[in-house]
């Protein structure tokens, strides 16, 4: 019968381990041996043929039903403030960037004129608000959603 080392070893190890690889993660990142892009859209036709398999599958919902809600708060907890202030501040120039157009947007929309405080029209005003930002991002996109 095979021997593995006890799991307090092993979950120390690959924590060390894994830690220490940072700077080969970023050189793989840099370095990459293909163009991402060119071979991710490559490989089109295998995601689809996988989302499919996997909602034959029922796998997300399997995956969601065996993490219960402590647990996703636990982990969310521990790891997310610090990783979720460090990303904005590292996305702040790109947010910047996607999110003008739809400011201009925004601010050439011809609005309806504003009625009293609780007038059932003044929805309206936010309802062309809504169509004119998802026809922006329709334009922006491709189509989608």
């Amino acid at each position: 019968m095979p021997r593995v080392r006890e799991i307090g070893y092993l979950a120390d190890k690959w924590g060390r381990k894994a830690s220490a690889a940072a700077p080969d993660y970023e050189h793989g990142v840099r370095n990459p041996t293909t163009d991402w892009q060119q071979a991710t859209l490559a490989a089109r036709d295998a995601y689809r043929a996988g989302i499919q398999q996997s909602l034959q599958e029922n796998r997300w919902e399997n995956a969601v039903r065996a993490t219960s809600t402590q647990q996703w708060q636990e982990a969310a907890a521990q790891k997310g403030p610090t990783r979720y202030a460090q990303g904005v501040q590292l996305a702040r120039d790109k947010w910047a960037r996607e999110w003008e157009p739809y400011r201009q947007v925004i601010e050439s929309v011809q609005l309806p004129p504003r009625g009293p405080r609780g007038d059932p029209n003044n929805i309206q005003r936010v309802a062309k608000i809504a169509q004119e930002l998802h026809q922006a991002r329709r334009r922006r996109t491709g189509g989608g959603r």
